[in-house]
């Protein structure tokens, strides 16, 4: 007889691992026990050595859904050996190297039961089991057991207590186990306070009445499972716009969340890869193609996604949310429940306080949500997977580093300013945080220092070095350099696009110490090296350094953060880059932008361009991007958030204009060589568009033509590049590539020669992503 421990590693606790080892150890005829620990599942066995062999290879092929193996350590069990049969033991308190599961989308089995009115769960709307449920959302310290989650609040009823111990049960050590008699309660408020009844929207209870009043052009605030949403019937115009003036939130695209595939279907197009994204564990905002118009009954409202062509939609993934649409024929509005630029509400008292003015009703709970987790955002690009916002569903899930990175010291990284996520590095893994976003905004930083300290507990991470954004005014950078003060710890400033190419090179599996690629990392704005701000950059880099190759030719951003908001400031300043005001007015003085242009104090920003008071140069691409826009017409005035006027250039390419006669609509860009680089200089293209616009050429076209032309300038600059270097891969990352037009041309362009072209997936390439470049920049720097 034979006598094993064996230490399994991975996502293994809270999801049906346990009962998996139970009944496998048990079919192959072994004694022993299986316990969760701080390292993940111990498995102690005595068997013939055939049938320990049979379960370990069973085990790996018959794992859970939601359970991932990342290691399976076995060796021979040294301890006496007393057991009869094989046993479930209770967890161990140990040194912390297990992992947290996301919070993942009901199960078909639990989505069953709550519409059965023989099963207990009938209408139950926090029904789950080891397959589903909340995760990351309700826990407070691992190992993962109901003690340590928002659970602990409700004792289980003796049916869930017996279904819980049941080791045949799909609910077997479900930590959330609960049911009407003894879990949570949803119920239904107005948000003047005044009485309610369900029986005045509905013969069912309070969830079902939110659907008739959704029905009935209301808006609910509903606390779901990360947070509380706000929702309205996206069909009704009236609703979605009263929606939008009371959170004043106008132009930014609002999600939606429909009953089945069918319903998205009716106006979006959707392949096979965006449907198995919408019906997987992680249940995302998935960004589809827009159907033309008269495909559906019910119109889908212009406001809910003003310029656009594609809707982000999701399907339920609570049976709270699926018990609400149950009757809905059609989508809703399904946004962050939130005060502008503030975190969303996950606090009954907080929504009340905050969102009373906004909501007409309150659909709320009473299971604390410990974890604020916003919804993810995702899109398919060719045949892959893009992320662009990573929460709900994928955090706090690891990364695994590539090879090189397995002996590393622990190491926090702080992220960025906007889009914000940390990073907490440990032997070969990255645990990403869940989007946090725009530390500008008080409540989110304070969001952000309450997320991170819950990580350090949850991971038990002591950093020992932390690594932070080069941006001396970044918030995240002032914290991190606060806790390196205190903690005695060292601290490593690492550039922003260098992190942006790094992070992108760790999620693809480069291995450490290899070869240097080419990253283009084209973005809003970051600091550089020589303290002007970048934003379109040619990096010959590695993990550990990176050499500046070229660039996009800086140009005044006039106003400092001014231009993000206002794009005609950057088309003022490009025209004037190009050519003299005054030779502009004579040849175009005809066009619109220029007329719109002369209404401005041109006097006064000429003088301040001149003496460099708040118009920093700078090389960014997303300007460039605005100044196009603005000057076919698009928010030339005003923007109410980062890149909205390129996100609807982009939004606008005639499609036909892109694929026929490429040559033909070719605008021309320059490559010059300024302060000892290569650079891409747009002024030739400008003389091209204003005659374009003289001419009446569409603004489609000419956004098809700018996408074209912009995508051939780079690939020409990664051709010249690669005659001086040796080139083995080309990354492309940050937030201007998630412009689809740009991101597909500049592929197609680089594979056509045969070039190795990497992008990403799991983490944005937007700064989201950011805090994973920065920790590999570190470790690599550690290691040597």
């Amino acid at each position: 007889m034979a006598t094993e421990e064996i230490r399994v590693r991975g996502t293994v606790q809270g999801v049906g691992f346990r009962p998996t080892v139970y009944r496998l150890a048990k079919a192959c005829g072994l004694r022993g026990d299986v316990c969760n620990d701080g390292q993940g599942v111990l498995i102690r066995v005595a068997g013939s050595e055939a049938a320990i062999e049979e379960f370990v290879s069973t085990l790996q092929q018959e794992c859970p859904p939601l359970a991932k193996i990342q290691e399976i350590i076995r060796t021979p069990c040294v301890n006496e050996f007393k057991f009869e049969d094989f046993a479930i033991a209770s967890s161990v308190s140990s040194k912390v190297k297990t992992e947290i599961s996301p919070d993942a989308a009901t199960c078909p089995q639990c989505q069953q039961e709550i519409f059965d009115p023989f099963s207990r769960f009938y209408r139950y709307p926090f029904t789950n089991c080891t397959h589903c449920g909340p995760r990351l959302s309700i826990i407070r310290a691992i190992p993962y057991d109901r003690c340590n989650t928002s659970m602990s609040a409700f004792v289980m009823c003796p049916e869930c207590e017996k279904d819980y111990h049941d080791v045949e049960n799909r609910r077997f050590h479900a930590q959330p186990i609960a049911c009407h008699i003894c879990g949570a309660k949803a119920w239904l408020e107005r948000a003047d306070g005044k009485s309610v009844t369900a029986s005045m929207f509905s013969m069912m209870d309070d969830v079902d009445a939110v659907c008739t009043l959704l029905q009935k052009g209301e808006i609910v605030a509903i606390k779901g499972l990360g947070g509380i949403h706000l929702a309205c019937d996206a069909t009704v115009e009236a609703a979605v716009k009263k929606l939008r003036q009371r959170k004043r939130r106008y132009h930014k695209p609002l999600a939606l969340m429909a009953r089945d595939i069918e319903i998205i279907a009716q106006y979006c197009t959707i392949n096979a890869k965006e449907r198995e994204l919408l019906t997987s564990p992680a249940a995302p905002i998935v960004l589809l193609q827009k159907k033309g118009l008269g495909t559906s009954k019910h119109s889908i409202a212009p406001s809910v996604a003003p310029g656009q062509n594609s809707l982000g939609f999701m399907l339920p993934y609570t049976p709270l949310h699926h018990l609400i649409l149950k009757r809905m024929n059609r989508p809703i509005v399904l946004t962050s429940g939130n005060l502008s630029d503030e975190p969303q509400c996950i606090d009954n008292d907080e929504a009340r306080d905050k969102l009373g003015k906004i909501a007409d009703y309150f659909l709320l709970h009473n299971r604390d949500i410990v974890n604020r987790v916003d919804d993810s955002v995702v899109r398919v690009v060719g045949d892959k997977i893009q992320t662009i916002r990573r929460a709900r569903g994928y955090a706090p899930a690891p990364i695994n580093l590539p090879p090189g990175f397995d002996n590393i010291p622990p190491i926090l990284a702080m992220g960025s300013e906007l889009k914000n996520t940390f990073c907490l590095l440990r032997e070969g893994e990255a645990i990403l945080s869940q989007h946090l976003g725009d530390l500008e905004n008080a409540e989110a930083f304070n969001a952000y220092q309450d997320t991170l300290n819950l990580y350090l507990n949850l991971f038990e991470h002591q950093p020992q070095a932390i690594a932070i954004d080069q941006h001396p005014e970044y918030l995240s950078s002032k914290l991190g350099q606060e806790l390196a003060a205190a903690n005695q710890i060292k601290i490593y400033p690492i550039q922003h696009h260098h992190a942006h190419i790094a992070a992108c090179m760790a999620e693809n599996g480069i291995p450490l110490n290899s070869p240097a690629v080419l990253g283009i990392a084209l973005d809003g704005l970051g600091y550089g090296e020589d303290g002007t701000f970048w934003g379109g950059e040619f990096l010959l880099a590695d993990y550990r350094q990176f050499q500046r190759l070229a660039t996009f030719k800086p140009v005044a951003m006039i106003g400092g953060e001014q231009a993000i908001y206002q794009p005609w400031r950057n088309t003022y300043a490009h025209l004037i880059a190009a050519d003299s005001w005054q030779n502009l007015t004579q040849k175009y003085g005809n066009l619109e932008i220029l007329k719109f242009l002369e209404q401005k104090p041109l006097k006064l920003l000429n003088q301040l361009i001149e003496k460099n008071i708040n118009s920093p140069l700078a090389s960014s691409a997303g300007r460039l991007f605005d100044a196009v826009a603005a000057a076919i017409g698009i928010f030339p005035e005003e923007c109410s958030y980062e890149g909205q006027a390129a996100i609807a250039m982009e939004a606008l390419v005639d499609i036909d204009s892109l694929n026929n006669d490429k040559e033909k609509q070719k605008y021309p860009f320059k490559f010059t060589f300024f302060d000892s680089i290569y650079c891409i200089d747009p002024s030739p293209m400008w003389p091209a568009l204003l005659t374009d616009l003289q001419q009446q050429t569409s603004p489609a076209t000419i956004a098809a033509k700018f996408h074209i032309s912009l995508a051939k300038a780079i690939v020409e600059m990664v051709k010249h590049l690669s005659q001086e270097h040796l080139i083995n891969h080309v990354v492309l990352t940050g937030g201007v590539f998630q412009n689809c037009i740009l991101l597909e041309q500049v592929i197609k362009e680089l594979q056509a020669l045969e070039i190795n072209v990497l992008t990403h997936s799991l983490v944005p390439p937007n700064d989201g992503g950011i805090s994973l470049g920065q920790a590999v920049i570190t470790a690599a720097g550690l290691i040597d």
